[in-house]
């Protein structure tokens, strides 16, 4: 009888691109694959240490002389609620929470377009396919939540208004992916969800949740300095970020370690 054991994952780097973020930067990202045998255990394990999931890839970012992108999440039983969020949360007290194997639907890729066409047509994802965004959604091997709100129209039918694609890890929700209807501004859709997320990982009895990065002097990102309770992966530590309109994304200037030692570095899940 022939035993085998999971084969230790493989790391690698990606080519150097333009920096989605900051002008005039240059992207470059660690990552490695999961499978439905280390996927679990490896994506707990790495989400703590600034990791983050796309399809079937962990990955984070591993730029020579830029270290600002900054993982970023909430410490949920720490969180409170500003009056600007009070207002989010009534404004879409009507909105029906369900959840959903994570599994894609035409209704979502409508959504999805929309969204896309309105808010980042510039991006990569703008020309996706049916088949690419099922494939975003789909290749997952851990546990994965798609978390549709949907608003009832007068005719009692309802109609989808924002999707989040959440995994569910041992410590606390991750936010891979999120999208809403564009044309609805006022009801600050985006927030919504990261609220809405805090109270459901609360109901779950998990500590954090995990909102991706964060990039000082990023507009896109700006959003994510405005949750109370956050915390910030720097220098290999979780750090509450106490005054964050300080921080200056020139003062991280990337990691002093190759990218070899940086992955020897890694802990990993204990039966690698």
């Amino acid at each position: 009888m022939k035993h085998s054991l999971p084969l230790a994952p493989q790391f690698y780097v990606t080519a150097p691109q333009p920096c989605p973020y900051l002008n005039n930067r240059i992207e470059r990202k660690l990552f490695t694959g999961l499978n439905e045998i280390n996927g679990e255990a490896l994506n707990n394990t790495l989400s703590s240490q600034g990791f983050r999931r796309s399809q079937n890839v962990l990955y984070r970012p591993a730029c020579v002389g830029c270290s600002a992108c900054i993982s970023a999440r909430i410490r949920v039983n720490n969180f409170r609620l500003s009056k600007s969020q009070k207002r989010i949360l009534n404004k879409n007290s009507n909105l029906i929470r369900g959840y959903h194997s994570a599994l894609a639907t035409d209704e979502q890729y409508d959504l999805f377009n929309k969204y896309l066409n309105k808010r980042h047509s510039d991006g990569g994802m703008s020309e996706m396919t049916i088949f690419e965004y099922s494939s975003m959604l789909e290749e997952t091997p851990i546990n994965t939540k798609i978390v549709e709100y949907h608003s009832k129209t007068k005719n009692g039918r309802h109609k989808l208004n924002c999707v989040s694609l959440t995994d569910v890890l041992d410590d606390g929700l991750s936010m891979v992916y999120s999208f809403f209807n564009p044309e609805l501004t006022k009801l600050s859709l985006g927030k919504f969800m990261i609220l809405d997320h805090i109270n459901i990982a609360q109901e779950m009895n998990l500590k954090y949740l995990y909102l991706g990065y964060w990039v000082p002097g990023s507009k896109k990102m700006d959003y994510k300095s405005k949750f109370s309770a956050l915390e910030l992966y720097i220098e290999g530590e979780w750090k509450f970020a106490s005054d964050i309109s300080k921080i200056d994304a020139n003062e991280f200037k990337g990691s002093e370690y190759s990218i070899l030692e940086q992955v020897s570095q890694l802990p990993l899940p204990p039966k690698y």
